[in-house]
Formats: C-alpha cells, structure tokens, sequence
C-alpha cells in the first residue's frame, strides 16, 4: 500500500500507534518524508511539538510529543540485533508527573517455527494487565490473524487475500463479520501505470464510507476522494475530491471539490543545505498555517586509515 507523507499532522503519528494498533510496525525516516542519516526531527507548528529520533539505520527509536509546559508523551522503541521490535515503551507526564495508570510497556516475542507468529503482551505502568494480542503469519509471511485477549474477552480478526486479474483485495474481519475491503489495482495511462487503492469501511458488516486514492507511476498520491454509502440507493456517493500537483516532486497544490464547493490549498516550502536536503519550512495558503522542522543529521562516518609500514 503507497503511503503519502507529504505533511506531517502534529499528534497524528501518536494516534495512529500511542493506541493498541491492529499490527506490529516499525517506522523509518522515509515514513516522515525525510532523507539522509537523520538523527533527530523537530515538527513545530502553531499548536504544539513533536520530536522523532532515529538510530543510524534510519529506524525510529524514541518520539516526544510535548502538548504544553508540562504535559508530555515520551515513547521508546527498543529492538534486537535482527531489527525485530522487542518493546515499546509509552510515558505519559501529567504536570510534570510520571502518570502510572495511563503508562504502558508492550512486550513482543517472536516465533518463526513453523510460521511467524508474534505475542504482544501490554502491561500499565502500575502493574495492570491491559492486553495480549497474537499475531498470526501465513508461509508468504503474509498477517492472517490477530487474537485479542483482554478484560471484556476475546476476539479474533482474520485478513482474508484475493487476486483477480491486476486487481488485490485483502478484507478484514473481526468475530467472522466484515470491517474493511482494501482492493489494489493497476491502470494503465498516457503517462505510465497508475494504482488505485480502494478502501471500504463497514459498520456490523453493512458499508459504511469508502476512500479512492489514485497514484501516479511515480507514487505519489494524484487524486483522493471521500464517499458515503447510501442505504435508500444501496451505492456510495461522492462527498469530496482532491486533486494533488507537484512542483520538482513536493506538493505545490491540492484542490478540492463538492457538488456545492472549490477551494484550492499552495502549499510553499523551504528546504536545508543538507545533501540530501529536506524541507524544513511549510506553508500553507490562504490559511497561514505553518509547519517548521529542526533536523539534526548524524555526522558522515570516514573509513580509518590504514596504519603505515
């Protein structure tokens, strides 16, 4: 699935992963549309900050989100020596104070005999079992089955594969009643090949909304558009669209339509004298909202010489 980080949302990342995701994930620079041996990331924005910090492999290792003076996340990644995710450690501060009941440690072992399987067991600061999740791995190490257990009981999501033709569909179900479609498919194009990835929400197994996103032979998103399903019409109807457009490959503008409405978001930005370079300014137009980035780069390591005879 394409992934499309050209802004980055302050809080966004954390409520993605603070809570108890639906799979194992590590994280690396290219998730934050950043490049070269980054060693720490600032985001500041008008509303707060967020840190990111990465080892030499460019893996994410710990995240500070800090929403004012004294409240603060601090969240830490610990891994072994095959790059496999061991813990994640969460700490929330309340006034300057370690906050105990909503701290949490996630442990992971991993079993590759006779197919990956991983056990994430998360446990409260102060000693409370909150959950254990299973994660189940077919021979293509292919995610197959989550097994949640936790103090209203048990559940089981299953993630079903199918390939028709040029197109992918992998659906997700949870206690056998369907949650979500994703299909994948390829176009063909004046300008090269196209995917289109469509995602289906549904509520007790009815649909509910539905997302197309359409990216280019380059992989970047072109086009992106909301839907709602209609229970009188029994189809999904088009709420939004967004057409996207790229100056020297960073976004320059989105526009968006309604039946009703046109609106169109510049977006400027200004980059470092870094080599690779990264953006560290944004802004957007005619709202004003502004996105800095601080990037801290990890200096360039020199061969030692060899000593002379």
């Amino acid at each position: 699935m394409k992934k499309h980080y050209t802004t980055l949302l302050l809080f966004s990342f954390f409520h993605i992963v603070g809570t108890w995701s639906q799979e194992v994930q590590i994280f690396t620079i290219e998730d934050f549309d950043l490049k070269g041996k980054v060693k720490s990331c600032l985001v500041t924005t008008d509303y707060g900050k967020e840190l990111f910090e990465f080892d030499r492999e460019g893996v994410l290792t710990k995240t500070v989100t800090q929403y004012n003076d004294t409240d603060q996340d601090i969240t830490y990644y610990k891994y072994d020596a095959n790059g496999e995710l061991l813990e994640k450690r969460m700490e929330s501060y309340k006034g300057n104070t370690l906050d105990e009941s909503t701290s949490m440690a996630n442990f992971y072992e991993i079993d590759t005999v006779p197919n990956r399987k991983v056990i994430e067991k998360i446990i409260s600061y102060d000693k409370q079992f909150l959950e254990q999740q299973q994660y189940h791995y077919d021979d293509e190490e292919r995610l197959v089955k989550i097994i949640t257990s936790n103090g209203e009981g048990v559940d089981e999501t299953t993630f079903e594969y199918s390939q028709l033709k040029n197109e992918f569909t992998v659906s997700t179900f949870t206690n056998g009643i369907l949650q979500k479609s994703e299909r994948t498919s390829t176009k063909k194009g004046p300008n090269g090949t196209k995917e289109v990835v469509l995602t289906k929400e549904y509520i007790d197994g009815e649909p509910n909304t539905a997302l197309e996103e359409v990216f280019n032979a380059d992989g970047k998103l072109e086009t992106s558009e909301d839907f709602l399903y209609d229970v009188a019409e029994k189809e999904f109807v088009s709420q939004k669209k967004r057409f996207y457009h790229y100056t020297d490959g960073k976004l320059s503008r989105m526009v968006k339509k309604t039946i009703n409405t046109e609106s169109t978001d510049k977006y400027i930005f200004q980059f470092d004298n870094h080599t690779p370079s990264n953006w560290v300014k944004q802004i957007i137009t005619p709202g004003n909202t502004y996105t800095t980035r601080t990037i801290e780069y990890y200096e360039e390591e020199t061969p030692e010489e060899e000593p002379n005879n």
